[in-house]
């Protein structure tokens, strides 16, 4: 089931305020969007693969040692390919994502949605609405 416009408009704008008022967390779960690193996925997997050879011949000679040490490669291969490189983390998107994909820019307002969800839960605690 679509959302209704008014339902698309309050998650665009929950996700504009989590980016801004939220940067360390928008950074430490979103980290970079886009682009995959072909290179190291192509590295991850063949490490890996070559870790599933050393354990099928680990187990086909009955030696232990390089089974365990197949499976570690696989693992480590794996590892690899999933994790970001160092280069280019921690640092922040200058663009909005939200305002990017809508092609403009709005202008902060005074009070978020967040702070406009608290002053409301406010007044209903105190009685008044």
């Amino acid at each position: 089931m679509p959302l209704s416009e008014q339902e698309q408009r309050l998650l665009e704008e929950m996700e504009r305020n989590l980016y801004r008022n939220d940067a360390d967390f928008v950074q430490a779960v979103g980290g970079r969007r886009g682009g995959v690193d072909y290179r190291r996925l192509v590295i991850g997997v063949l490490i890996a693969l070559v870790g599933i050879g050393a354990l099928i011949a680990g187990v086909a000679l009955q030696i232990p040692v390089v089974g365990i040490l197949g499976f570690a490669a696989m693992f480590a291969g794996v590892l690899f390919s999933m994790t970001r490189s160092r280069r280019g983390a921690g640092q922040p998107s200058p663009v909005d994502p939200v305002d990017a994909a809508r092609g403009q820019r709005q202008q902060r307002p005074k009070a978020g949605f967040m702070d406009r969800l608290n002053d409301r839960w406010d007044r209903r605690q105190d009685g008044q609405g």
